[in-house]
């Protein structure tokens, strides 16, 4: 549980820094850290929390993009 949460405050940090990206390395930023959070509980539950974060951050990453690509097709910033 330590690791859960040594990790959350490091994608918490992660994500404070965000004010001068883009649009879309804030959104693939924000989708790997919650990706590798949810990833962590997952995994901590099944025996494997930094499996589950490395999986789930790499799902996260791509789901972020993916949106990200999607808000610029219908023209959002």
């Amino acid at each position: 549980m330590k690791k859960v949460i040594i990790l959350l405050v490091i994608a918490t940090l992660f994500l404070g820094g965000c004010s001068g990206m883009s649009s879309t390395q804030q959104r693939v930023l924000s989708g790997g850290a919650i990706g590798a959070s949810s990833g962590a509980l997952i995994g901590w539950a099944a025996g494997s929390p930094a499996a589950g974060a490395a999986i789930g951050g790499g799902a996260g990453m791509l789901g972020g993009f993916l949106y990200d690509q999607y808000q610029k097709y219908r023209g959002q910033p």
